[in-house]
């Protein structure tokens, strides 16, 4: 299987430059048919770090001043394959004066010079759409103050780009890169002149993705929050290019759209960010609000499940809990071993939260981030709820599969008179260790408590058996599990009453009391915060109940309870100390 996919990465690769090489000997754009107006947002610090010489991409940092990228060695693919998408391009423009102007041109021009005639890594269909995409987007911006000369050769380089999709556009790897792809091509034929005929094809392929990628609840088979929202916000920019030509949006879009707005919603912590799983972070900042106004949806998924997470929601406070298998196939290439993991947010505020993905900061920080300890959740004897297979080709790209992950995750949630409470469990551990873990999530009306209990059990008969076999490979001295909760790096965690509480304080000034029931003991330990964008992961820690599985069932119980201020929690811990609770 290894071998047949490396062979048809390598044949797709070779059509690429074949395809590539041809389009770029194709007649040129005469122009736009109308001024293309930028949807896309950018950052004005980033420009500004861009024009200072600073390249930051993939999680590198690069000092290159007055050096055009493309001279550079670059220290990984994904660092070339970043700046080939163009996305900068926005941050450039955000900017906005004479000198990210010219910064911008000198860039743009450099690659028409190094790779319009269909050569480097660039010619991909994913990043050969998203780069479309920067250009049409920027054009105005980019064109300004050029020559004649200079403004054919950019026009030839698009037409050469748009050829290249309407060639390979189909053979991108499914989900987000075709969709770019798909999306890309549909811009240029409704911007560039003499390229209509490309809308027609573009459209249909994008609704035929819509219909095959998008399932009935608004998801997408990676379970990636951040794609769903790339995604969508193709999907919205799609609708408004083709209102402004004056073209009927296909209803496989329109459709796909409206269910991909709840989703998104109930996907969104109280501080407007994207629960972080399966690779994905909390999105750009202003891209989901912008996505969402432009959908023109307001709806919610009612019952509070979507894409196989479950949101409860109170007061101030969101808990999203991964309460689905994860992702199987070749969507497992980027998937985690989350199952039954949470995330906490308060106001503004993360406050219990997971890693993250490490994708930016190699191989052996992206293969930990996808660990189940990476995660608020059980852990049990230190194994991952899904194995890590082997690195594979899957796709473009050599990929590691998540495999032998949970099959079964029953779940249920209820609408209690005072609370919100999910209930689910998963069969991660069943093979190994004969024990089922069950988890019950119950947040109180008001957002200031959640209350949890983890279990872990053999349901049946065989179960018990395997779980006798696993406590003689310990000679009975139990299965040692831990018992996970992630805090965000600007959460400052102390522990409280020697060690039987611990105390969780915002920037916003509110105290988050952390206390447990049950045979296992707590203690803090180092973590790290898995963020795109950064140089390195930021120092973080977690709260760790430890235990050792004894019997047949196991079960902890423990609480997150937010207090006024810090002498009210203070107050809080002594009187239950004094009533024995503690």
């Amino acid at each position: 299987m290894a071998t047949r996919r490396n062979w048809r990465t390598a044949q797709a690769r070779a059509l690429d430059r074949v395809h590539a090489r041809l389009a770029a000997r194709a007649r040129p754009a005469r122009g736009f048919v109308s001024q293309p107006e930028p949807r896309t947002i950018g950052f004005f610090a980033k420009g500004r770090q861009l024009m200072a010489g600073n390249l930051m991409f993939a999680g590198h940092l690069v000092e290159a001043k007055g050096v055009l990228p493309w001279d550079l060695d670059a220290p990984d693919e994904a660092f070339s394959e970043e700046i080939q998408g163009f996305a900068w391009l926005d941050d450039l423009a955000a900017v906005g004066d004479p000198r990210a102007r010219k910064l911008a041109q000198d860039w743009v021009w450099g690659w028409i010079d190094r790779y319009g005639r269909g050569t480097g890594i660039g010619w991909a269909p994913g990043l050969t759409g998203r780069r479309v995409i920067r250009w049409i987007h920027h054009a105005l911006f980019l064109l300004r103050g050029r020559p004649a000369e200079e403004a054919a050769a950019f026009y030839r380089a698009l037409a050469a780009q748009a050829r290249f999709l309407a060639r390979r556009g189909q053979g991108a790897e499914p989900g987000l890169p075709r969709f770019e792809a798909m999306t890309g091509l549909l811009y240029a034929g409704l911007s560039l002149e003499g390229m209509e005929e490309h809308v027609g094809p573009a459209l249909a392929t994008l609704s035929a993705e819509c219909r095959r990628q998008i399932d009935a609840e608004g998801g997408i088979p990676t379970r990636n929050p951040e794609d769903l929202l790339e995604v969508f916000t193709l999907l919205t920019w799609v609708q408004s290019a083709l209102a402004e030509a004056h073209r009927e949006t296909d209803s496989a879009i329109t459709e796909a759209i409206g269910r991909i707005a709840p989703t998104l919603r109930t996907l969104r912590h109280a501080d407007g960010g994207l629960a972080r799983f399966h690779g994905g972070g909390r999105g750009l900042e202003g891209r989901l609000d912008q996505a969402l106004a432009a959908s023109g949806s307001k709806r919610r998924q009612a019952d509070g499940l979507a894409m196989g997470f479950a949101r409860l929601s109170a007061g101030r406070t969101s808990v999203i809990v991964d309460a689905a298998p994860p992702p199987a196939g070749p969507a497992s290439a980027q998937a985690h071993a989350s199952t039954l993991a949470f995330e906490l947010t308060s106001g503004r505020r993360p406050v219990v939260v997971s890693c993250g993905s490490g994708e930016g900061f190699g191989a052996e920080w992206r293969r930990a981030g996808r660990a189940t300890p990476s995660h608020s959740v059980l852990c049990l004897q230190g194994y991952s709820s899904a194995r890590l297979s082997p690195e594979r080709w899957v796709g473009p790209a050599r990929r590691e599969l998540l495999e032998d992950a949970p099959r079964h995750v029953p779940i249920q949630m209820t609408r209690l008179a005072d609370s919100l409470r999910f209930e689910g469990g998963h069969d991660g551990y069943l093979g190994g260790q004969g024990l089922t873990h069950a988890r019950s999530l119950i947040l109180e009306h008001d957002g200031r408590t959640l209350r949890g209990e983890d279990y872990l059990v053999a349901l049946d008969a065989a179960a018990r058996k395997r779980f006798d076999r696993a406590m003689d490979g310990v000679r009975l001295a139990g299965l040692p599990f831990e018992i996970r909760f992630h805090l965000h790096p600007e959460a400052d965690v102390t522990l409280d009453m020697g060690g039987l509480a611990a105390s969780i304080a915002l920037r916003s000034g509110e105290i988050w009391v952390f206390r447990f029931e049950g045979k296992v003991e707590m203690a803090l330990q180092p973590s790290v915060y898995l963020e795109k964008g950064r140089l390195r992961p930021r120092a973080t820690k977690q709260v760790v109940l430890s235990g050792r599985a004894m019997q047949y069932a196991t079960r902890v119980r423990w609480t997150l309870a937010k207090a006024q201020d810090t002498a009210l929690a203070v107050r809080d811990l002594a009187r239950d100390e004094a009533d024995g609770t503690v």
